[in-house]
């Protein structure tokens, strides 16, 4: 039989497809690795708001305690920035630097919905100024936005602070996110806080085999809704000889690593407490 993008493979069913998943995601049984291992090996945690990768570690890791994602944060061997699907995530230090720059071509198609708010702003310049301004003293929000509104006081407030999240690769700096800490959002760039330049433009095929490591079998579609990106069929291709294929239910082709697991459908799934 042939699948939608016109190769053939064995089918994976859905019960099949959803042991794969949860083994990718630690959720068949806890792992012993350290938070940041796990939160590299999952390419990132959801953190709109701050419990929830704690909760979420907790589910995952053997002798989790919050203190072991708290140290990494306050080490600044993990961070809070905005990336996938222009969502607040937790991420490795090093997949702040390389993934946000990855997105970026997200980040712009969101700025391109502002852009009658920013009539008359130089981009280029408001992503200088604002660096300057974050990186001299973190600010919170509303004094990145006064700063910018006095420069530009024609524009819209809201559109002023999209337009330097959009440019600025702009990390949340503790005590925000630390456990049992409170702390209004206060915002510097990742470089600043972490202390290295980003990588510039970089290719998403080692991405991929992390997300599949991470979240496959998955199609090309899949991966692209989950970064909120497009166009990523070329990377798949470039990697289909080091790849596996499968088919869903309904025919769509699916890639794989060869040695990832994919557990028995019959596999028990205990039940395990997850964050929104």
């Amino acid at each position: 039989m042939t699948t939608k993008a016109g190769t053939t493979g064995p089918v994976l069913g859905i019960r099949a497809l959803n042991r794969a998943t949860l083994a990718r995601q630690l959720l068949l049984a806890r792992a012993a690795m350290s938070a940041e291992a796990a939160v590299a090996h999952l390419v990132g945690l959801q953190a709109q708001n701050v419990k929830p990768p704690y909760y979420a570690l907790a589910a995952r890791l053997d002798g989790f305690t919050p203190e072991d994602l708290s140290g990494a944060m306050a080490d600044r061997r993990v961070a809070r920035l905005v990336t996938l699907r222009s969502t607040i995530h937790t991420h490795t230090a090093d997949d702040c630097l390389t993934l946000r720059p990855l997105v970026q071509q997200a980040r712009e198609r969101e700025l391109r919905t502002f852009r009658k708010g920013l009539t008359g702003v130089d981009l280029d310049r408001l992503a200088r100024l604002s660096r300057e301004l974050v990186e001299a003293e973190p600010r919170t929000p509303a004094q990145l936005r006064a700063a910018l509104l006095a420069e530009w006081p024609a524009a819209d407030p809201q559109a002023l602070s999209v337009a330097a999240r959009c440019r600025l690769p702009l990390v949340q700096v503790t005590p925000r996110g630390l456990w049992g800490r409170s702390g209004q959002v206060t915002l510097t760039t990742a470089e600043h806080w972490l202390g290295r330049p980003a990588r510039p433009e970089p290719a998403p095929d080692d991405t991929v085999l992390r997300y599949l490591a991470a979240f496959g079998p998955a199609s090309v579609k899949d991966m692209q809704t989950w970064a909120g990106l497009t166009r990523l069929r070329d990377a798949f291709e470039r990697l289909r000889p080091r790849l596996v294929t499968f088919r869903d239910p309904g025919g769509t082709e699916l890639f794989d690593l060869p040695d990832a697991p994919r557990p028995d459908p019959d596999t028990p799934a205990p039940p395990r407490f997850l964050p929104e």
